[in-house]
């Protein structure tokens, strides 16, 4: 199964593992928000994992299955919040704590770009992932961007997206076709008066 991409133009000026790890957020929040559980087994899992290139130690066990969905859990309850800033930044705050953030530059020969790991390879995965997607979000909050973290606009849809177009003018995701369905619902209704 192929877990559906949250599409991110960019237009800004974030690192490219800033961009790739809020897009990862972005699936991962959606993944129980369309069509069911996208992260229900661990070879979905694993699928979603190699997709964004994360690296280091897998138990691939159902403990770390269930912590991803519990990291899910938190990152949807951030994105819940988003035009709150202060509550936001306690969340980021918390996720950076509770996963033991402890910054490091690193490279692969796969990406020769020097870019920060915030946990050892060997730290469980899911406090790899929770250190590094709360960095990224801090980098949105820091570049005063928190707007760009956005809840589809489609009134039957409950999708995330990270906007990262030039003017922030994205409303509606990408995993449900939501943009498409509303400009013909729109046109419809323009052609009925």
């Amino acid at each position: 199964m192929t877990l559906r991409r949250a599409g991110v133009t960019s237009q800004m000026n974030f690192s490219h593992d800033t961009e790739l790890t809020l897009r990862a957020a972005c699936v991962l929040v959606n993944s129980d928000r369309i069509d069911g559980d996208q992260l229900a087994d661990l070879v979905s899992l694993d699928e979603y994992l190699n997709d964004f290139g994360w690296t280091g130690r897998r138990d691939r066990d159902n403990a770390e299955l269930a912590a991803v969905h519990g990291l899910r859990e938190r990152l949807g309850s951030l994105w819940a919040a988003a035009d709150d800033e202060e509550a936001v930044v306690g969340q980021v705050n918390a996720l950076l704590i509770d996963n033991r953030a402890m910054p490091w530059l690193t490279r692969h020969p796969e990406n020769p770009e020097w870019h920060l790991h915030l946990a050892a390879d060997q730290d469980p995965l899911v406090q790899r992932m929770g250190a590094e997607m709360a960095m990224a979000l801090a980098d949105l909050i820091r570049a005063g961007e928190l707007r760009r973290l956005k809840t589809c606009a489609a009134s039957d849809c409950t999708a995330v997206l990270i906007d990262m177009s030039r003017n922030r003018s994205r409303i509606f995701c990408d995993t449900g076709n939501c943009g498409n369905r509303q400009h013909v619902a729109a046109y419809r209704e323009r052609r009925r008066h």
